[in-house]
């Protein structure tokens, strides 16, 4: 979950991320402008130019049926909840959840499939995000702010701005108290794996369980700004997001990508040999998804629709990947799935009513999980369904 910050101004795709902040995302404030901008380190950060999107008659919008089945809300004891995923033996499901109480951001809760049962493992204090279960230890991963000093006073103030009903556009902050914590199974003997100055969070372990890719924007905080970089970094310290690779002990920290804008969102490939992730463009106006070697090495861009690609997650057989997308419109953001290498158009996976957002596949790749508005009042809530994997590699022309 994430702090309100007040803007003026707000282009289009700013209320956009507004909207959909309510379901604990990560963005940057993006620009006013309408076009999207290149840059040549890392290659070029996203399209480099804008185009409109679409008509839906593009995406046959009647598909979802095909690829899912037997949908039902996974979490139901929530004000909100958002952003899960699998154990690596699919019996446990570890998620952000919003519940009634004196914190009212987001907790980490870990949910047994088979019986139901749920509990909070994150501290209870402060801010949290970006979960992990431990693929072969009773361990889990999470980013947090709760050693924050402020962290009550805070939670206070966001108590006291909801109930006055005041409206305000929602950003997600960028708050250096996030640090990346590992905690035994029941959320004891948490230890704190950064240790650095700086937002560290979007944390996720690699098949084995030795690595860590997360996102951080410490460079920025590591050494003295220009006065052009300090203006960027006031306006928006998610400029100077970049990836990292770091054993699963904190140790070995290695920077995987130096380009300018928010690089975020890492997951491994499920053979542990590559990157996929999400890629805003300098100006913070367009996201893209890109993947990677793990040692940073041959960048590729798969998207270049000048709109917000991003949430991207492997399939379990390494064929495919997941995503969400406003290309159909602004408000609208939907799920589609590309080929691991780009080679074919983009498939549209989702066409019911409301946000549809950051997918992730079960181990065995039969079902999907995602964060949905698709409820009767509205609010996000985790999702999940049955996946047709056969008909998903017979459109995406894999079979």
């Amino acid at each position: 979950m994430s702090t309100h910050r007040n803007s003026t101004s707000l282009s289009p795709l700013v209320m956009v991320v507004g909207i959909s902040l309510i379901l604990g995302v990560h963005w940057p404030i993006l620009a006013q402008d309408g076009t999207a901008g290149a840059t040549s380190a890392d290659g070029v950060a996203a399209a480099t130019s804008y185009s409109e999107p679409p008509e839906v008659s593009s995406y046959e919008a009647e598909r979802e049926d095909q690829f899912l089945s037997n949908t039902r809300q996974l979490i139901t004891d929530s004000l909100r909840s958002g952003e899960g995923y699998f154990s690596a033996d699919g019996s446990q499901f570890i998620f952000q959840s919003e519940v009634a109480g004196d914190n009212p951001f987001y907790q980490i809760y870990v949910r047994d499939l088979v019986t139901g049962d749920t509990n909070r493992v994150s501290p209870g204090i402060g801010l949290t995000t970006c979960s992990w279960i431990h693929p072969t230890l009773e361990r889990v991963m999470f980013s947090s702010t709760h050693e924050d000093p402020d962290a009550l006073k805070k939670q206070a103030e966001e108590i006291s701005v909801r109930e006055s009903g005041v409206d305000r556009p929602y950003g997600w902050d960028y708050d250096h108290h996030y640090e990346i914590y590992q905690a035994d199974a029941d959320g004891s003997n948490v230890v704190n794996l950064t240790n650095s100055t700086g937002y560290d969070a979007e944390g996720s372990y690699s098949n084995d369980g030795s690595k860590i890719l997360f996102a951080s924007n410490r460079e920025a905080y590591s050494r003295s700004l220009s006065q052009a970089e300090q203006r960027l970094f006031d306006d928006d310290s998610s400029y100077f997001m970049d990836l990292f690779i770091m054993d699963a002990d904190g140790s070995n920290v290695e920077q995987l990508t130096h380009s300018p804008g928010y690089d975020g969102g890492p997951f491994f490939s499920p053979d542990n040999s590559k990157v996929v992730w999400r890629r805003f463009n300098p100006d913070g106006n367009s996201a893209e998804i890109w993947t990677m070697d793990i040692d940073g090495s041959n960048q590729r861009q798969l998207t270049s629709d000048a709109m917000v690609a991003w949430g991207p997650y492997y399939h379990p057989s390494g064929q495919y990947i997941i995503y969400s997308s406003n290309l159909l419109g602004h408000a609208n953001f939907e799920l589609f799935m590309i080929d691991t290498e780009g080679a074919n158009a983009p498939v549209r996976v989702t066409s019911t009513e409301g946000t549809d957002i950051l997918p992730v596949f079960s181990p065995d790749g039969s079902k999907l999980a995602w964060s949905t508005t698709r409820t009767p009042d509205g609010t996000s809530q985790i999702h999940m369904g049955d996946w047709n994997h056969e008909r998903a590699l017979e459109l995406l022309e894999l079979d």
